[in-house]
């Protein structure tokens, strides 16, 4: 994740000094106290929470269990993730559901936070877990925000409600209420009208459409890239209106991250979601416990878990899974798992939920980015013979397959090779389990990823 790339390296660096101390002293204590509250000050921390995070952590790191333990390096590396865990929230918040059946979700922020794509994001993610969502745009001040929500409404087959040329909110939010219980929709996601500051005029008109749609959820869409103002606007939104938590977006940017540290300590409210990415499913369910791992460079297991679930085929790997092992591989199965693993994002991002990837493990200049769309192209140039029969590519056909991928005839030997090395592979891992049942390397019903 590129917003805690900067703190992470830092504070991965502090906790791999201390892991393998067999013994911990007072003056290492002080040492690591500083480095962290560096670390965080320049991740754009809010200094109350620093101070009191500097606190916490040097009270326990001087405690018995640590002093006296056999592994005091470990003990406080697991201190400094607890209290991280603590400041970003403990446990997971979830969306709250209307007991009347019909939910309503207001989304408040300022312009530029993602109010609308968010509101997309969020009811494709509904409609994914069962829920029938619809959308309406109450934004009478910009016509353009309430059209590019009817753009992403059909892109996802979503309904969506909106009224670009009436200029009364309230009047919009009452008829989008009606026509979502119309629908027999459960769910109504109110993208309301931002402005560049907060004032007066936009929180009575919000006051207002909130007493005709009587939201479930009150979530302000923080934008993580404004840093410190970040907190200011939340305790602003909260004080007017009473919020119900954060939806924190533009997590794939290069801000220090301290927004997301500060903004839960300063307010006592839970971030609920989080958005990581540009495309419409871009957006998770927010996790403390795992976002500390995340930055302490531990990985996050689950959430790959999770994104590996969401996004790849079931049948796809079941087939692939049966093929190899009766040794059935060919470079049309190779190219289909190329697109299921191009499914779950960046290679950076998936290779930093690992543990022990995340930070500096996993440098750009470390990370070919383009190297499965350039085997993709690769594979694509081949004619349906020659992917599933490689031993024709000779040396006339692997030129004319470079030129047609925009490649060169290196690539294509790699690729040809890397084949050649999972095939070979493969033979012998389905060889050890001949007669027997083939193990799923722990990934349930879907076997291999890739």
């Amino acid at each position: 994740m590129a917003l805690f790339e900067g703190l992470s390296a830092k504070l991965a660096d502090i906790t791999a000094k201390m892991r393998g101390k067999s013994r911990v002293t007072e003056q290492d204590i002080k040492d690591m106290m500083r480095e962290i509250r560096l670390a965080l000050l320049e991740a754009d921390v809010n200094f109350t929470v620093v101070k009191e995070l500097v606190a916490e952590i040097s009270d326990k790191c001087r405690g018995v269990e640590v002093m006296e333990s056999l592994t005091p390096g470990q003990q406080v590396v697991k201190i400094v993730h607890d209290s991280l865990v603590d400041i970003l929230g403990q446990t997971n918040s979830k969306l709250l559901v209307s007991p009347s059946g019909f939910t309503v979700i207001m989304l408040y922020g300022l312009q530029g936070a993602g109010k609308t794509t968010t509101a997309a994001k969020l009811a494709l993610m509904l409609k994914k877990k069962g829920k029938k969502p619809m959308l309406t745009s109450v934004d009478v001040h910009r016509p353009a925000a309430a059209r590019q929500l009817d753009v992403l409404a059909k892109q996802i087959d979503v309904p969506c409600f909106i009224q670009p040329e009436e200029s009364d909110a309230v009047a919009i939010a009452k008829r989008a209420v009606d026509r979502a219980k119309y629908l027999l929709c459960d769910t109504l996601i109110v993208d309301t009208a931002g402005r560049m500051t907060i004032d007066e005029l936009m929180m009575t008109e919000l006051k207002q459409i909130g007493k005709v749609v009587n939201p479930t959820e009150k979530l302000l869409i923080v934008d993580a890239m404004i840093g410190q103002e970040a907190v200011n606007v939340a305790l602003g939104f909260d004080k007017e209106i009473g919020l119900d938590g954060f939806i924190m977006t533009k997590l794939d940017g290069d801000a220090r991250g301290g927004a997301a540290l500060s903004i839960r300590k300063i307010t006592g409210k839970p971030i609920k979601l989080i958005c990581v990415g540009e495309k419409v499913d871009a957006i998770e369910e927010y996790y403390p416990d795992r976002m500390a791992s995340r930055i302490l460079g531990m990985g996050d297991v689950m959430s790959l878990i999770e994104k590996a679930t969401a996004h790849l085929d079931e049948k796809k790997a079941a087939d692939a899974l049966d093929r190899l092992k009766k040794n059935q591989f060919t470079l049309e199965d190779m190219l289909s798992q190329f697109e299921e693993v191009k499914k779950m994002g960046s290679i950076k991002d998936v290779l930093a939920m690992l543990p022990g990837m995340g930070g500096k493990a996993v440098p750009d200049a470390n990370v070919d980015e383009s190297a499965i769309d350039r085997s993709q192209a690769i594979i694509r140039s081949m004619t349906i013979k020659e992917r599933q029969n490689p031993g024709l590519l000779n040396a006339s056909r692997r030129k004319r397959i470079a030129a047609g991928s925009g490649t060169t005839v290196q690539n294509v030997n790699q690729l040809i090779k890397q084949f050649e090395e999972t095939q070979k592979m493969m033979k012998q891992f389905s060889g050890m389990f001949k007669g027997k049942k083939m193990p799923n390397l722990g990934l349930g019903k879907r076997g291999f990823p890739f």
